[in-house]
């Protein structure tokens, strides 16, 4: 008998999405804040350091994706313990994201509970920036506030804190300058002035975007499973090239859904592609900032948080295309 678990979300958070609001009057954004948070010795405050020490005190990265927002990620994946990525543009950190229970990011630890997380810190309803002229205000909705807050450290250093609603801890954590905060847009924004953007890319460009996309979504996934006493995935490529068709297909047929309208369901999918196993699972969603961003969208989804975590599955495939993410999870069989 085979059993197909399938999960579905639209998007979790919609601000990102929705045009930018540029208004006509020059005024500068006021923002609530408190004194400056100091930050030691961790991974957080490599933001605005030169890469040439992200090279000394950690090696060589294990491997370098490209992002959709002008820097490359530094990929450090070794210790699933200790995982890290550096975004790095121009020879200097501009970003970070970090997860596992003893990554470094102080003055937060990855699984402290919101409470202590909030007495360091206390998360606005908007978040402002500004760059030259240019002034950035970015609202946050109720959900943001709860389980993706952004808040400013100091005057270029800002952190992104992912919550685990289920839990009530800090799962992962995202820190940026000001310059990427207003690329990245991880909310609804209106600005004055100029609004800044990445550069756009090509279409080769994109592949390899997607491509390293569908690597971290995997790597990210086997650090939460870890967390949670579980098993790492094993990546299965068949698996992998069945994922990427679907997100490639709901793109551009501009559908939704586990069911394709071409090629059925997931157990349909799979078996066609000549993929042997017991039981299968599928989370998709679509419209999220990256892959990181969709994996803690997972995770906040009780039906998507099962799946991800059920321990009977042993591998894993994973397609990225455009902003659609599919994520296709099996217990392999004999064949």
């Amino acid at each position: 008998m085979i059993f197909v678990i399938i999960t579905l979300t639209y998007i979790v958070y919609v601000t990102f999405q929705k045009e930018p609001v540029l208004l006509p009057e020059r005024q500068n954004f006021q923002e609530k804040t408190d004194k400056e948070i100091k930050v030691g010795e961790g991974v957080i405050s490599f933001v605005g350091r030169s890469s040439k020490e992200v090279l000394k005190t950690f090696g060589k990265p294990d491997r370098i994706d490209p992002s959709r927002y002008d820097y490359e990620w530094w990929i450090y994946r070794d210790d699933l313990q200790q995982y890290k990525q550096f975004g790095v543009l121009n020879g200097k950190v501009v970003t970070v994201f970090a997860i596992g229970k003893e990554v470094n990011v102080d003055p937060f630890q990855i699984g402290q509970p919101s409470t202590q997380v909030f007495h360091i810190v206390a998360p606005n309803s908007f978040v402002t920036a500004d760059i030259g002229l240019n002034s950035y205000r970015f609202e946050l909705s109720e959900d943001d506030l709860n389980v993706r807050p952004t808040v400013r450290l100091n005057d270029d250093l800002y952190v992104q804190l992912y919550m685990d609603k289920f839990t009530g801890t800090l799962s992962s954590i995202r820190a940026f300058d000001v310059q990427t905060l207003v690329k990245q847009r991880p909310y609804e924004v209106v600005y004055r002035g100029e609004l800044l953007a990445a550069e756009p890319i090509t279409e080769e460009e994109q592949r390899k975007i997607e491509y390293g996309e569908e690597q971290q979504i995997v790597d990210i996934t086997n650090v939460i499973r870890t967390i949670n006493g579980l098993s790492p995935l094993k990546q299965e490529e068949s698996t992998a090239k069945v994922a990427y068709s679907h997100s490639k297909e709901m793109s551009e047929k501009g559908y939704f859904s586990h069911v394709s309208p071409n090629r059925g369901s997931l157990s349909d999918r799979l078996t066609s592609a000549g993929v042997h196993f017991e039981m299968a699972g599928e989370n998709i969603a679509h419209g999220y900032m990256d892959g990181i961003d969709v994996v803690e969208g997972w995770l906040n989804s009780e039906g998507h948080r099962k799946t991800l975590l059920d321990e009977r599955f042993t591998h894993i495939g994973v397609g990225v295309y455009e902003k659609f993410y599919t994520q296709n999870f099996i217990a392999k069989r004999a064949k």
